[in-house]
C-alpha cells in the first residue's frame, strides 16, 4: 500500500497458533537507497521479494535494516535479507534490544527455558522449533538517544520502550508518516495500544506514547493493524485515559 512518494507499507501473510495474522513492513526508497523496518517472521523471505519485486526493487537494492525491536516476528527475516545481498546491509536496533538480537541472550518473550513442558507443549508445531532456534542477526549500529538517520530525508528513531526494552519507533520526516511497530496497533476502524499480554511493561509502554504528540503526523503504520491516516493525538489521550480509568 503506498503512503506517499518512497514510503511504502507491505503486507506479509503469516500463520501462528492456527490463525493468518497479516504483518505489515516498511519500505522508504529514493532513487539512491532502500531501506527495510522491520523484516516479517523467518521463513518469508520470498513473501519480501515478491512484495518489493511489485515495486520493480530487489532485496540487493537494500541499504539499511531498521528494526523496532527484538520479537521474532520483526527480526525473523534480517540474516537471510543479509545473505541473499550483494551489499553490506546495515543493520540499526536499539542498544537495549541488540544483545537479544544477535543471540547473546534469548529473546525475552521465546525464551523456551523459562517455559513449562505444558507450556512448550501449546505451541503449534509449525513455530515450536523458532523457540528453541530463534532468528538472531548482528546489529551494526546501535539506537540511543536523540538522532537523524541520514536516509531519504530525515529518518528519526523515537525511543518507546515498554513493549519491549528497546522498543523504538521511526518517523519519516518528508511525508510525516510514524512507522510505530508494536507501540500502537490498529483494530477495529481505530488506533489502540499496545497488546497487554505481548508488552513486557504495559505503563511505561503508555507513557511513551506521549512521545508521539510532539511530531506533525499525517500517518500511522503500525505493524499489526495497518494503515490509519490522521493524526494519532486523539487516539493517544483516549488510550491513556482508558488506562487511567482502569487503575482508579
Amino acid at each position: 500500500m503506498r503512503i506517499s512518494a518512497g514510503v511504502e507499507m507491505l503486507q506479509l501473510t503469516a500463520r501462528a497458533f492456527d490463525q493468518d495474522i497479516i504483518l505489515n513492513p516498511t519500505l522508504v526508497w529514493n532513487n539512491d537507497e532502500a531501506i527495510l523496518i522491520d523484516t516479517g517472521m523467518p521463513g518469508q523471505t520470498d513473501q519480501l521479494k515478491e512484495a518489493l519485486g511489485e515495486l520493480s526493487i530487489s532485496i540487493e537494492q537494500l541499504k539499511v535494516i531498521l528494526l523496532t525491536h527484538q520479537d521474532l516476528d520483526h527480526i525473523g527475516c534480517a540474516t537471510d535479507i543479509r545473505k541473499k545481498s550483494n551489499e553490506n546491509i546495515i543493520v540499526y536496533a536499539h542498544e537495549f534490544d541488540k544483545p537479544y538480537i544477535e543471540g547473546k541472550l534469548p529473546l525475552i518473550k521465546t525464551n523456551a527455558s523459562r517455559m513449562s513442558n505444558e507450556e512448550l507443549a501449546a505451541i503449534p508445531d509449525e513455530i515450536k522449533y523458532l523457540y528453541t532456534n530463534p532468528p538472531k542477526v548482528d546489529v551494526d549500529i546501535v539506537l540511543k538517544g536523540s538522532q537523524m538517520l541520514p536516509y531519504c530525508e530525515g529518518i528519526e528513531p523515537i525511543f518507546t520502550p515498554g513493549h519491549t526494552p528497546g522498543h523504538v519507533s521511526f518517523y519519516l520526516r518528508k511525508s510525516k508518516t510514524l512507522v510505530a511497530g508494536d507501540a500502537l496497533v490498529f483494530a477495529n476502524g481505530q488506533l489502540m495500544g499496545p497488546v497487554k499480554q505481548t508488552t513486557l511493561n504495559m505503563d511505561q509502554a503508555v507513557h511513551s506514547l506521549e512521545k508521539f504528540l510532539h511530531y506533525d503526523i499525517e500517518h500511522v503504520i503500525c505493524y499489526h493493524g495497518g494503515y490509519f491516516q490522521g493524526c494519532p493525538k486523539e487516539a493517544i489521550l483516549r488510550i491513556k485515559e482508558h488506562i487511567a480509568q482502569g487503575e482508579s
